[in-house]
């Protein structure tokens, strides 16, 4: 079973990952193709947070999955707008 304190650390992860992806995809879409670098390492990080949430949910509680869940779906919904954002290519 996740303890709390494990539960509330990789949600606090996640929620650095998803204000550094803001951040980036702010950026990206301000100056188009120029920190590519920076966004796909945003994105690989929104990844790995996916990930680490999913794996942690299956020795989770029903009120830890609940809370895991609206984490991860705030990280696709980001995952998705950085995706379909035109970023690798200009305009």
């Amino acid at each position: 079973m996740a303890t709390r304190q494990s539960v509330s650390e990789h949600i606090q992860r996640c929620e650095e990952a998803i204000s550094y992806a803001k951040e980036q995809f702010i950026e990206g879409s301000r100056q188009e193709h120029y920190y590519d670098n920076e966004y796909q390492y945003a994105m690989q990080q929104l990844e790995g947070s996916y990930n680490e949430l999913a794996q942690l949910a299956n020795s989770a509680n029903s009120q830890q999955r609940e809370q895991l869940h609206r984490m991860r779906l705030q990280i696709q919904q980001l995952q998705n707008q950085m995706t379909l954002l035109n970023h690798d290519r200009p305009q």
